[in-house]
C-alpha cells in the first residue's frame, strides 16, 4: 500500500481516480490546487506521499509551478506523474524537463492510471536496493581503459613495457573492446604524447582516397587536386599515427604501407620527392589476419612488419570481473555529462548484465547504459530499463550463444540446488567446477 496525493481542480476526475487507486489497495488524499498540494507535499517530510498525481492546468499554482517549487532533490525521492489534455504541448514537455516521473494525456484509461502509478511506485522502492550512486566526484578520465581482471592487468603490463619505445604495436580483438582506446593510452603514457596522435580509419575510404588521405598530394596531381594537401603520416611526425582496421586494406595500400614501416619513407601522388617522417606506428584489426594471409587476402611481410608486437584485447563476456567497475564508470560519465545529481543501479538490473553475453562488448555496454539513463528519467536504472541490441543479438554466433547458454544454466543451478547443482545439471563434480573456472562463476 502506498500513499497518494492526487493534485487537480476537477473535483469529478479526482475523486474517480481516488476511487480506483484506493480499491488497489492505496491511501489516496486529494488537494484542489496546486497551492493545497504544495502544503501537503511540503508540510511533513514524514507524512509525504509516495507518489503525486498533478494536473498542469489549473487556478493559483500551475503544475508546473509546483515542480519547479519541489526542486530536483525532492523530485529524484518522490515520483510525480503531470497529467495535460496536450499531450505534445509545450507545458508537458517543461514538465518532464523539470524532473516529472511521466504524464498522462487526458482523457485516460484507468487501467493505464493504474499500471503507471504500479511502474512510478516500484521504481521509486527500487532507489532502496540500488548499488550505491554514481560517484561523480572522483570520475577518471571519460576515455579511460579500465578494468581489475587478469586478462585486462596483462594488457596494462604490456602497455606499459611497449610505452617507452618505438616499436610497432599490432592491437588485436573483437569490435567494442577499447582497441582505439588502448591506442590513446600507450601514446598518452610514451614520450611522444608532447607530438600529435592522428588516428585513420582505413575502412572509412575507398582505395583512391585512402591513398591520398594517408601519404598527400601535389596540386594537379588528379582530377579536383586543387591544393597541396599534407598526408596523414608527415602530419604524424614526431608522435603517433593510429592506423585502424587494417584488415580492410587493398592490395595496392598494403604495398605502399610495407615500405612507411620498413624506412619511414613514401612519396606524396603526383611527386618523386621521397618524405622520410619520424612517427610511431600503431595498427588494429577485428580480423584474423593469419587467416588473411593463408587466403592472399593480406600480405605477408606487411603482417610481420605490424605483428613487431601485439596486444590481445579480452572481449568482455571473458573479463565479467570488470563489468560493475565500467558500469559505475560509465553511468558516471553519463551523469556528468547530462548534469544528472543521481543516477544509480539495482542489483536486479546489474545482474541482469551480468547475464548478457555482450556480444558488442565495451561500447555495447556504454550505449545501454546510455539509453537506460535515457527510460529512467536520469533517475534509478531498472532492469526493464535495459535494452539490448537487436542488431548484435541477431549477429550472436553459435560459440556466444552456446557460452551464454551455458553461464546461465551453471548460474539456476547454482540458485536453486546450491548443495548439488552438478546433478541438476547431469555432470561430475569436476567437470562442474571445471566449467565454473571457466566461466569465473
Amino acid at each position: 500500500m502506498a500513499k497518494i496525493l492526487i493534485i487537480d481542480d476537477e473535483k469529478a476526475l479526482r475523486q474517480a481516480m481516488a476511487q480506483i487507486l484506493k480499491d488497489e489497495g492505496h491511501d489516496v488524499i486529494e488537494a484542489g490546487d496546486g497551492e493545497q498540494g504544495l502544503k501537503m507535499i511540503q508540510q511533513d517530510a514524514t507524512s509525504r506521499p509516495d507518489l503525486v498525481f498533478l494536473d498542469l492546468k489549473m487556478p493559483k499554482t500551475q503544475g508546473n509551478a509546483v515542480l519547479k517549487a519541489l526542486g530536483s532533490k525532492t523530485l529524484f525521492e518522490l515520483p510525480v506523474i503531470v497529467m495535460t489534455a496536450y499531450g505534445t504541448s509545450r507545458t508537458a514537455i517543461e514538465a518532464m524537463q523539470l524532473g516529472a516521473y511521466d504524464y498522462l494525456t487526458k482523457p485516460f484509461d484507468l487501467e493505464d492510471l493504474v499500471n503507471l502509478a504500479q511502474k512510478a511506485l516500484a521504481h521509486s522502492q527500487a532507489s532502496a536496493e540500488q548499488i550505491g550512486e554514481a560517484n561523480i566526484q572522483n570520475l577518471g578520465q571519460p576515455e579511460e581503459l579500465l578494468g581489475r581482471s587478469p586478462k585486462m592487468a596483462e594488457v596494462f603490463k604490456l602497455i606499459g613495457r611497449l610505452a617507452q619505445g618505438n616499436t610497432t604495436v599490432l592491437i588485436v580483438g573483437e569490435s567494442g573492446t577499447g582497441k582505439e582506446l588502448v591506442a590513446s593510452t600507450l601514446h598518452n603514457a610514451s614520450p611522444r604524447s608532447r607530438g600529435p596522435l592522428v588516428k585513420v580509419n582505413c575502412a572509412a575510404l575507398p582505395e583512391h582516397l585512402l591513398e591520398a588521405e594517408l601519404f598527400g598530394h601535389e596540386k594537379g596531381a588528379f582530377t579536383g587536386a586543387n591544393h597541396l594537401r599534407i598526408g596523414r603520416f608527415e602530419q604524424a611526425n614526431g608522435g603517433t599515427i593510429f592506423l585502424d582496421e587494417v584488415g580492410e586494406l587493398s592490395q595496392i595500400i598494403q604495398g605502399k604501407l610495407l615500405r612507411v614501416l620498413q624506412d619511414k619513407s613514401f612519396e606524396r601522388l603526383g611527386s618523386n620527392q621521397t618524405k622520410t617522417v619520424d612517427v610511431r606506428i600503431l595498427a588494429a584489426t577485428n580480423r584474423n589476419l593469419e587467416q588473411l594471409v593463408r587466403l592472399n587476402q593480406f600480405r605477408e611481410d606487411l603482417y610481420y612488419r605490424f605483428n613487431v608486437v601485439r596486444i590481445e584485447l579480452p572481449p568482455l563476456r571473458d573479463r565479467p570481473e570488470d563489468l560493475e567497475q565500467l558500469t559505475q564508470h560509465f553511468l558516471s560519465s553519463i551523469a556528468l555529462r547530462n548534469g544528472i545529481k543521481n543516477l544509480a543501479i539495482t542489483s536486479t538490473a546489474l545482474e541482469k548484465l551480468r547475464d548478457y553475453a555482450w556480444p558488442g562488448n565495451v561500447r555495447e555496454l556504454q550505449n545501454t547504459l546510455e539509453r537506460a539513463a535515457v527510460f529512467s528519467g536520469g533517475r534509478t536504472i531498472l532492469s526493464e530499463h535495459l535494452i539490448f541490441n537487436q542488431k548484435y543479438q541477431m549477429n550472436l554466433n553459435l560459440e556466444q550463444a552456446i557460452a551464454q547458454l551455458e553461464i546461465n544454466f551453471i548460474r539456476h543451478a547454482l540458485a536453486l540446488y546450491p548443495q548439488e547443482p552438478h546433478k541438476a545439471l547431469g555432470i561430475s563434480v569436476e567437470n562442474f567446477e571445471q566449467k565454473k573456472k571457466q566461466w569465473n562463476l
